[in-house]
């Protein structure tokens, strides 16, 4: 049914202002059919609550991430950003998405009028510094173009990106004293400076360069900012102490661009690079030539355009249309560039790299995109998988293991697993030929072979002791994933050998279920089980268990799902316990984690190791019970908010979910090569696919009541399974599912119509 716009103020603004103004011509918006799919995304959702999204202006997979960041309160301010906020200090080149850690915030630039100011303020008094009060009533956020008036200056920013190049454009008032400064300061999060440098290089060109240290260890960035106007006059700062001449290195420089009357408008290309300021410099002379700001607003938005028109929808649902939008740009925030124009890079090891052959990506969040958004990428981003699995197998080259968390040529070493691993599996399955397999293979299986965080253990003994490793379950079940996923590539490349050792880790999962209470357990160093133990009680620093309990983790074997139903006594004993997840109810502690929230009994979908688990009961033979389950979780847990995501985004895979649930199915093995069916929500959804073919999914009798699938039929011939595999998926056709208020009992109810987890 049609939803009314007056109940959802946040998109109505967004379709009214998604073609924005750019220098003072309303661009028009275009109609319900979506050609202009920008028109259908609204940044804000996740910018509240929990979601910790970036809010400003990028290109999709850019280096530059250009927008706004306010005083950093605590974790809500991850990007820099939180809707509840009303105070900016400036406009950084580079944020995260969706992080439950901060970092970034790059060169931070900043308009003010009046004197010389050189601190950021406080929150209480933001023009005691150069910060300034800002409302969302004069806020625009689209995908490549952002603006704010600031309300203590009467100056408008404009915000827009190329993929190495933020573009600023500031409206001064007529005739006051006007200032800009570039902060090498001020970070997000954890980040601070290490050394810092600055020079004015003519009289149009400042560069230097921001070393910093936080979740990324040793982050080396370099820029070059070019202005329309002259820089007269520029002063330099080290911390708040001004230094002579027209440069200076120390660890809180800061330049300051001033105007006795400012112009009406200035604007700034920075570019940045990894390698060198003469790289930045080269990046703009290659991405924005010219001084044209609405040309390049145009440009980024129609970068945007392109990669959201691969999935296009037919719905009358305006309010899911802008969900899945937004979701779908989400998904391709990140990974991000990590190279120049020219392709030159600097590694892991802190070398630089020329032309590699390929597109060099950072800001991997693998332990949490292997889930999904990964998957997703192999349907929408063929294009640029290659160079992500690349990416991740040079850097195995530069630091002995495949990425944990790499972020700006630093490893992390956050979350626990080695999930470059199913990434690169998934590709190599898929058909994706544009790297070397077997140098590939053995980056992961060094990666699977190496004796730390519990490694050692799992080699030894079949599974990590609870009192000689913290998280020991959480690690060791993530583990058996990933070396299903070696096993998987190693039976396809005929490495027998590698094949039976790797599928026998796969099921070290079962070393840790206790038949007796139905729950995965920690074990002690002796075998023994570790007691006490509740299932629901959770400790996030130093516990048995990631960001989760026993009753959430006990789920974690997407690998391998007929295995744990005939450990839960079978599939009624199993669908019951499934059941039973979703409506238990208990004290998970006082130092339970935020990231287990979107809680639907001790199901939490705020959090990624849930997110396969309504699809579990397909291999049960109940399907409908996925349909009821997926249902609820896209109403529930993704609204057309601030506060629309129930967790961390996650540099996208929190929004992948959405995508290709709401398109009707997700990949519970993440390197299976199929995808189980839930619940499709819209009226019809194609997929733009390699070679100008296109796949369909066709609902018929679909609506808010009809949830539950009756009959499916591929390219018009009857379809009785359950999932559908990639495979047919690359072929082309279209997908007719009709729906009805309830259940077909009988569809995918047979064993032969079930997904598998078969090698």
């Amino acid at each position: 049914m049609q939803m009314g716009l007056k109940q959802y103020p946040l998109l109505a603004a967004t379709l009214l202002l998604a073609g924005m103004q750019v220098n003072g011509q309303q661009k028009k918006a275009t109609t319900a059919k979506g050609e202009n799919l920008v028109a259908y995304v609204d940044p804000y959702i996740g910018s509240g609550g929990h979601g910790h999204v970036f809010v400003g202006a990028s290109v999709p997979f850019g280096a530059v991430q250009v927008g706004p960041t306010n005083i950093v309160k605590g974790w809500d301010w991850c990007s820099g950003y939180h809707y509840s906020d009303s105070v900016v200090i400036g406009f950084p080149q580079t944020h995260l998405s969706g992080t439950g850690i901060g970092d970034l915030g790059d060169v931070l630039i900043m308009p003010y009028t009046g004197k010389i100011r050189t601190s950021r303020g406080t929150q209480e008094n933001p023009t005691s510094g150069y910060g300034s009060h800002y409302t969302h009533a004069h806020e625009t956020a689209t995908p490549g173009y952002y603006a704010v008036q600031l309300e203590d200056y009467n100056i408008k920013v404009e915000l827009t990106a190329s993929e190495r190049v933020g573009y600023h454009k500031y409206t001064f008032p007529e005739g006051q004293e006007g200032h800009i400064i570039v902060d090498l300061k001020e970070g997000i999060g954890w980040d601070a400076p290490v050394e810092t440098f600055i020079r004015k290089k003519d009289e149009y060109t400042l560069e230097g360069y921001r070393y910093s240290k936080g979740w990324a260890v040793d982050q080396r960035l370099w820029f070059a900012i070019r202005s329309n106007v002259p820089l007269k006059q520029f002063s330099v700062f080290d911390g708040d102490a001004a230094q002579p001449g027209t440069e200076a290195k120390g660890k809180y420089v800061k330049g300051v661009i001033s105007f006795d009357k400012a112009p009406a408008q200035v604007q700034l290309k920075i570019g940045i690079s990894p390698v060198s300021s003469e790289n930045a410099l080269a990046n703009i002379n290659a991405e924005i030539p010219t001084w044209d700001f609405a040309a390049t607003v145009k440009s980024a938005n129609a970068k945007w355009n392109t990669e959201l028109s691969k999935i296009k929808l037919e719905t009358k649902d305006t309010v899911n249309r802008s969900i899945f939008y937004t979701a779908l740009y989400h998904t391709m925030i990140g990974p991000a560039l990590f190279n120049d124009h020219n392709r030159a890079y600097r590694g892991t090891d802190k070398k630089e790299y020329a032309n590699p052959g390929f597109d060099n990506y950072s800001v991997f969040s693998l332990w949490d995109i292997y889930r999904s958004c990964a998957p997703l990428y192999t349907l929408t981003q063929p294009e640029r998988v290659n160079s992500f699995v690349n990416s991740m197998v040079t850097i195995y080259k530069q630091q002995g293991k495949l990425p944990i968390w790499p972020l700006m040529g630093n490893e992390t070493n956050c979350m626990v697993g080695y999930h470059a691993v199913p990434v690169i599996a998934d590709a190599y399955l898929k058909g994706f030929k544009g790297f070397n397999a077997n140098e590939a293979f053995e980056a992961m299986k060094a990666s699977a072979m190496r004796d730390d965080l519990g490694m050692k253990d799992i080699k030894a003994k079949g599974y990590i002791p609870a009192d000689k490793e913290y998280e020991s379950v959480s690690k060791a079940l993530e583990y058996a994933i990933d070396d299903w996923c070696i096993a998987a590539m190693a039976k396809k490349l005929g490495r027998t050998e590698d094949f039976e050792y790797f599928s026998k880790r796969a099921g070290y999962y079962k070393n840790y279920f206790d038949s007796n209470i139905k729950f995965v357990r920690p074990r002690m160093d002796d075998g023994s089980w570790k007691t006490p133990y509740d299932p629901f009680h959770s400790i996030h620093e130093k516990g048995d268990f990631t960001e989760g309990n026993g009753w959430q983790y006990t789920w974690l074997v997407p690998q391998d799902v007929e295995g744990l139903i005939s450990l839960m006594g079978g599939d009624d004993a199993f669908t019951q316990k499934l059941d039973s997840l979703f409506q238990a109810k208990g004290d998970m502690g006082a130092e339970a984690s935020n990231d287990i929230s979107g809680l639907i009994g001790m199901y939490a979908h705020g959090n990624e190791p849930s997110h396969h688990v309504a699809y579990m009961y397909a291999y049960a033979g109940n399907q409908w019970k996925t349909a009821e389950k997926v249902r609820q979780v896209m109403k529930e847990f993704y609204t057309h908010t601030p506060e629309g995501l129930a967790g961390n985004e996650d540099v996208g895979a929190m929004s992948s979910w959405y995508v290709v649930s709401s398109l009707g199915f997700y990949p519970v093995n993440p390197a299976k090569g199929i995808y189980v069916f839930g619940s499709p929500l819209f009226e019809k959804a194609t997929l733009k696919l390699q070679g100008g073919k296109t796949f369909t999914v066709q609902t018929v009798n679909n609506s808010p009541e009809n949830i539950y699938i009756q009959q499916v039929t591929l390219n018009g011939k009857p379809y009785n399974n359950s999932y559908i595999r990639h495979a047919d998926i690359q072929k082309g056709g279209t997908l007719k599912i009709t729906m009805g208020s309830k259940p077909a009992y009988e569809f995918g109810k047979a064993a032969a119509s079930r997904p598998d987890s078969r090698y």
